[in-house]
């Protein structure tokens, strides 16, 4: 075996071998390999975690077909088999310590109905997950299907590196990650959970969703949305004692694409992703009905003065208050063929998709600090890179501005406004823009353009039901109160003026108690209700 790189330091072979020590059946690391540095690397990868349990061996992988540089994480007892196509370190690392882990029988946490209905899927479901080690997203993607993968040996996943298999990208116009193809055929794009998958696969899953939340009790508190002020919200409202839900598509909102966080408060330095999921056991630890997977599209006043709270799909959920922190989302340019390129060239996260255009030549569009973070960063990885920002100066701070100004391959140009996405029909080609002192329209050719011209809230749904102010967001007092009795908002929903990771959480805490403070005093509709507030 080759021996010449070492892939895991000593902190990170204490940790590996400490999780290893959970393993309760052998597992096979399948390796398929061949003559490149790559191969090399993820050979040593594999006799590194060998050497750390008994219950782990390396052996020759006999698929002629395989991808190669490639590793299969095959469980003894069931047959199942996982492959990473490429080096699994970086963000991914977590995934194949999770893989080999439920290879070798370590319980899944997962929802036990989700389980079973992966379990009794019918079928053979053979996916391709497409990722970029830098990718904070892909992760969560393939761990996933690694998941149902698992539990049924009739699916298979593999996750591949697209920066090491580029022709493979190329043919088969991949331009975003995560992209997923089952059976051959593209299957979605971009963040999707478990709960999302089965809705695609198992058509009945939706349905059964939704009868379910119609069934359910009414609540003291329903928050809706899980980001950082949702998850804040919870806690406090959980601590008093009170009936509390949570509605969310999926916890975490822009944190899950935060790459690097050094401003909250006590932490000095984490990553968007593992704070999400100390939100997430946080909010886990305390008696929260969770619904994931579901969002919230209408809100109204029931007859008996309760607030009900529709769900896309159409079930209706019924609480004496609600707390909206449905957070923000990447502006859009608005511009024809943004929406046709989306996923083609057009993106909305240098750092997951930067690698898929390596050697080419991509734009920016946004002169603030989040558009020259993305040149700078981009530049170390695309043959050049042009920032179009519409005023006649940058926005950003200066020492971004600087540190954009000194790379060769950086271009910036002001006063620009950007007119069209162009393309073939099948990807990005180049951009289309106004210069707004002359007044003369260019064109630039290109195979990316990455937005980053600010967030708009999440507000659609709420029009004509709670105040909003002219930018959108939900108008709310110094305790959370929206327009509506009952009805509180926290987060960058809401016209907080500065959109901060602490400041939601905080705002979260602060709309939590407003609300409870109005439950307790209200008169309660039922007998119930009135003790479990009294209890608090």
């Amino acid at each position: 075996m080759f021996t010449g790189v070492t892939m895991l330091d000593a902190k990170m072979k204490t940790q590996l071998g400490a999780h290893l020590q959970n393993l309760k059946t052998p597992v096979e690391l399948v390796a398929y390999l061949d003559d490149q540095d790559k191969s090399r690397e993820l050979e040593s990868l594999m006799d590194e975690i060998s050497e750390l349990s008994a219950l782990v061996s390396v052996v020759q992988g006999d698929d002629q077909e395989a991808r190669r540089p490639a590793m299969g994480v095959r469980s003894v007892a069931s047959g199942t088999e996982m492959r990473f196509a490429g080096v699994p370190l970086g963000h991914e690392f977590t995934s194949l310590v999770l893989a080999v882990l439920h290879s070798g029988g370590h319980p899944i946490k997962v929802d036990k109905e989700l389980i079973e209905q992966v379990r009794n899927l019918e079928g053979e479901y053979r996916f391709e997950t497409y990722i970029s080690l830098s990718c904070q997203t892909c992760p969560e993607v393939v761990q996933a299907l690694n998941v149902m993968a698992a539990i049924n040996p009739q699916i298979s996943n593999e996750m591949i590196d697209g920066s090491l298999f580029q022709q493979e990208v190329d043919e088969r116009k991949v331009m975003a990650v995560p992209t997923v193809f089952m059976n051959g055929q593209q299957f979605s794009q971009g963040r999707i959970g478990l709960a999302d998958i089965l809705k695609k696969i198992d058509k009945n899953a939706g349905a059964k969703s939704l009868r379910k939340l119609a069934e359910k009790d009414i609540f003291d508190m329903l928050v809706v949305g899980g980001g950082p002020a949702g998850a804040s919200a919870a806690i406090y409202a959980a601590r008093k004692g009170i009936r509390t839900g949570v509605l969310a598509d999926k916890f975490g909102g822009q944190l899950l694409d935060t790459v690097s966080i050094e401003n909250f408060i006590s932490v000095s330095e984490t990553e968007g992703p593992k704070l999400v999921a100390n939100l997430e056991a946080h909010v886990g630890a305390y008696d929260v009905d969770i619904m994931a997977g579901h969002q919230a599209s209408g809100l109204a006043v029931a007859e008996d003065g309760s607030i009900e709270v529709s769900v896309a799909g159409g079930a209706v959920l019924r609480s004496r208050s609600v707390l909206l922190a449905t957070g923000a989302r990447w502006r859009e340019m608005n511009v024809p063929g943004e929406q046709e390129y989306r996923g083609k060239g057009v993106a909305y996260c240098p750092h997951c998709d930067g690698p898929l255009f390596k050697d080419k030549s991509v734009a920016v569009i946004g002169g603030g600090n989040s558009g020259i973070e993305a040149a700078i960063d981009l530049a170390g990885i695309t043959a050049h890179v042009m920032v179009l920002e519409f005023d006649s100066s940058l926005r950003a701070d200066e020492v971004l501005q600087r540190k954009a100004r000194s790379m060769k391959n950086v271009d910036i140009i002001t006063s620009a406004q950007t007119t069209e996405v162009r393309g073939d029909g099948d990807r990005v080609i180049g951009l289309s823009y106004i210069d707004r002192q002359s007044g003369e329209e260019k064109v630039i050719n290109l195979a990316g353009i990455f937005v980053q011209i600010g967030l708009v809230p999440n507000t659609e749904f709420l029009k004509g039901t709670v105040a909003l102010s002219p930018r959108g967001e939900i108008e709310i007092t110094s305790r959370g109160e929206t327009s509506m009795p009952g009805v509180f908002a926290a987060g960058d929903v809401t016209t907080t003026p500065f959109k901060q990771i602490v400041i939601a959480v905080g705002s979260g805490a602060t709309a939590a108690l407003g609300a409870f403070d109005y439950l307790i005093r209200r008169p309660l509709a039922t007998a119930d209700a009135a003790q479990e507030v009294q209890a608090a």
